[in-house]
């Protein structure tokens, strides 16, 4: 009877379905491979890993995996691990004002000695770039000098009042942790936090270094550029590679051993009515962060179900983050989804530039040809109107890129299909407008020479009626 029920159960088990079988393994290469395909993409780096395990560790395309990469803004979420590791050791406290541990702390509005270590870190310290522009301005070269410079700044809003993404936030902090840590801040990141956690080809920059190069999209076409020279330290100055990323993706679950769980919730955790926690942006169950140089850009992404996704790019900063796209995409995939790559929207949008720059020429041509119908003064205007926004345009983006305004130069690296096609728009309309001109002019002195030819035929025709007498 024993041996009829163990042959019986063998049976049943070897004709049971597999629908309890393991998922397939989800194919990131492939995908990622696609998306460079699709888009033209040059290079990428990327790390997923699930739990304590590491999916997939690798680059594509121009990088490899053993190639540095800035990961940009990104870096936040690591100087945030800094400074929580020095609130652990009760030499900081979150709710302490800055000027506890940095005396030369001084803002121009007397309201800024009210900020606090944790108003830097979730960014509600009130100081902002639109009062404080912060690209537009010489560049500091340490982290010293970044809080110095910060003598001359107004404050957008009262302290812990309001949500301002800032830069100078995060390298205040991490003038923080040079103080009273009492060494350089790349080094503390080196031996606290990079070394204990495997992440050995990681380092700290507070400039980029000579040589960074990477791309910018302009109507499609993959432009190389080199890196400005701009000051990165403690708010975006990493670099890191896939392998090292998934280990700091690991060491979300626990702190990895340079964190307790409590204070690595914290930094997951933002403050009621808010979605920016501690370096990590928090909504719909997901922490995330992007990071944006002018020649690239990077993204993580913790997911609730276990997956952590870090991708970097050679694609620099534009309309959307392309990091985050394929970071989202890849999400998607893991949670066992089946995009498919699109475009950019930037690219989108440069061809709809192209085609009004063609417009706009087309409608020029016309405007010449017709410019001696009617000629009236105030038709000089409209073809000129152009010029504004052209005049206006670092201004204008700030609006679309919350608040951050730069100088022409860092618009033409974030956006060169504006550029190029606002200004085709513009030279068409001063082409018009001086055509229009023209006409005006040699009307103007075709009606005076007649006037005057009338004058002169008067004057003859008077004096030769004119009696002789008188």
């Amino acid at each position: 009877m024993t041996r009829l029920f163990l042959v019986l159960a063998a049976l049943l088990l070897g004709t049971a379905t597999p629908a309890a079988a393991a998922a397939p393994a989800p194919d990131i290469d492939g995908y990622v491979r696609a998306y460079l395909d699709h888009t033209g993409l040059p290079g990428a780096a990327v790390a997923v890993t699930h739990g304590t395990d590491v999916v997939r560790a690798a680059g594509y395309g121009t990088v490899s995996a053993s190639t540095p990469l800035p990961i940009a803004s990104v870096s936040k979420s690591m100087t945030a691990f800094a400074v929580l590791q020095l609130v652990e050791a009760g030499r900081v406290g979150l709710d302490e004002p800055v000027t506890r541990y940095l005396s030369e702390f001084r803002l121009a509005d007397p309201r800024g000695a009210r900020i606090t270590v944790r108003m830097l870190l979730d960014q509600t310290s009130g100081m902002a770039d639109s009062a404080f522009p912060d690209l537009k301005l010489a560049q500091p070269h340490t982290l010293a000098e970044a809080v110095e410079r910060l003598r001359d700044a107004p404050l957008a809003s009262e302290p812990g009042a309001e949500f301002h993404y800032h830069n100078p936030n995060y390298e205040v902090a991490a003038r923080i942790v040079e103080v009273v840590a009492g060494q350089p801040f790349a080094e503390y990141l080196r031996t606290r936090l990079f070394a204990p956690l495997g992440m050995t080809s990681s380092t700290s920059v507070d400039t980029p270094p000579a040589g960074t190069a990477g791309y910018v999209r302009a109507f499609g076409f993959e432009v190389p550029v080199s890196e400005p020279d701009w000051f990165t330290g403690g708010s975006h100055g990493v670099l890191s590679t896939p392998a090292d990323l998934a280990r700091w993706l690991v060491a979300q679950r626990d702190g990895g051993g340079v964190l307790s769980p409590a204070s690595v919730r914290l930094a997951h955790t933002p403050a009621p009515g808010r979605d920016y926690a501690l370096g990590w942006t928090v909504r719909d169950g997901r922490a995330s962060h992007t990071g944006e140089w002018f020649s690239h850009t990077a993204a993580q992404i913790l997911l609730p179900d276990g997956y952590g996704i870090a991708v970097l790019t050679t694609m620099g900063m534009a309309l959307d983050n392309e990091a985050e796209v394929l970071a989202r995409g890849l999400a998607d995939l893991v949670e066992g989804g089946s995009p498919e790559p699109s475009l950019p929207a930037g690219v989108v949008a440069d061809w709809v530039l192209a085609g009004l720059a063609l417009l706009a020429v087309g409608l020029a041509v016309v405007g010449v040809r017709r410019a001696g119908r009617k000629p009236r003064w105030w038709r000089l205007v409209p073809p000129l109107l152009p010029l504004v926004p052209l005049v206006f345009l670092p201004q204008l983006l700030g609006v679309v890129f919350a608040g951050r305004r730069g100088t022409y130069g860092q618009v033409l690296y974030v956006w060169p299909g504006l550029v190029v096609a606002l200004g085709v728009v513009a030279l068409a309309g001063v082409v018009v407008a001086a055509a229009r001109a023209r006409v005006l002019v040699s009307g103007t002195r075709a009606r005076n020479q007649e006037q005057s030819g009338e004058t002169r035929g008067a004057g003859e025709w008077v004096s030769a009626n004119r009696p002789s007498g008188s």
